[in-house]
């Protein structure tokens, strides 16, 4: 296959056009739903499904919830606010930091971290998040978490983070997305909507999601596009330039922590175009030269891409049952 710089371009009106045709058959038809409910974070893949659809049902059948908790960036309610607005939606603010007081998350985060950090104490102003290894393409290792603090005055610490404390840590914040599926589907029910998810293919292929949290939807309108096939999209939707010109941050951890910082790795630049070239069977020399890069950059690339689809496969699964049984020669009869 030819291989180039455009490789990933989308038409973004047919795109747009063949989204919302599938959104509208689907819900209705299949679903039988009338309507949808998007979670938004002001971020620009929930834009964007909030725009397809306000363009598929009309903003009348559309929900757009903020679920903020104690921990959010400001900014992110007052950018989904925006986006809110541009579509002509009212969101529906619901803060979800009580429940998940009554669930231990943040007590339960704060135990593991302070097996690290002694020290550490939300209440004083102490903040936390995970992060990886540096760039991709600068180092070779292996997806080894580190626990990152800041302190009231600002100094950060790290540590590299054992798998005991990970798990918790982990599991306690993965109540915020969870708790969030949860408010999704009270109004999705209520309405008789269904519920859409926001993660695009870097995010769903790559495991980036929690699963029964921000994974819980019925529908995934952009999980087979690349993240800057997103932008594109964004831009022709005309998503305000301050949601599309922001940096894509996790936003679960209390630290500032973009998505590349603490997963990715890469600019989404690269990291697209290197994926595309590994599904599409482009050799690493080819991708080499058109990406400016060395084979074994692009070496590196493939095998964290291979390792992390392997590592997560967990997340993609539905429940699993056993088959159906077999009955004894003559029963019934």
């Amino acid at each position: 296959m030819t291989f180039q710089e455009h490789s990933l371009d989308l038409d973004a009106p047919i795109e747009v056009e063949r989204i919302t045709s599938f959104l509208k058959r689907t819900v209705t038809e299949e679903l039988r739903r009338k309507g949808a409910v998007v979670g938004i974070s002001g971020g620009v893949d929930s834009s964007v499904v909030l725009g397809l659809c306000a363009r598929s049902f009309g903003a009348e059948r559309v929900r757009a919830l903020i679920l903020p908790e104690k921990e959010s960036e400001r900014e992110s309610e007052l950018f989904a606010r925006q986006v809110a607005a541009h579509f002509g939606i009212v969101p529906i603010v619901e803060n979800i930091a009580s429940v998940l007081e009554s669930f231990g998350c943040y007590e339960r985060r704060d135990e593991a971290i302070r097996r690290l950090f002694p020290e550490y104490d939300a209440t004083r102003g102490y903040r936390s998040k995970i992060v990886l290894p540096g760039n991709l393409l600068d180092q070779d290792s292996f997806n080894a978490f580190s626990l990152t603090i800041l302190t009231p005055e600002g100094h950060s610490m790290t540590k590299p983070l054992p798998a005991e404390e990970f798990r918790q840590i982990t599991a306690a914040t993965n109540l915020k997305q969870r708790t969030r599926m949860a408010k999704l589907y009270y109004h999705a029910e209520v309405n008789n909507y269904a519920v859409m998810g926001t993660a695009p293919k870097n995010e769903r292929d790559l495991g980036f999601f929690v699963k029964y949290g921000d994974g819980g939807a019925d529908v995934m309108p952009i999980a087979h596009l690349y993240k800057t096939q997103v932008y594109g999209l964004a831009e022709y939707l005309e998503i305000p330039e301050q949601i599309r010109n922001r940096t894509p941050t996790t936003d679960t951890y209390s630290a500032p922590s973009s998505q590349e910082e603490f997963f990715f790795r890469l600019p989404f630049e690269t990291l697209d175009m290197l994926w595309y070239a590994m599904e599409n069977g482009v050799s690493s020399s080819a991708a080499a030269r058109i990406m400016h890069l060395t084979e074994e950059q692009v070496d590196r690339v493939w095998r964290d891409l291979s390792s992390k689809k392997r590592a997560t496969e967990y997340l993609r699964l539905q429940a699993l049952e056993p088959e159906r049984p077999g009955f004894a020669k003559g029963a019934g009869a």
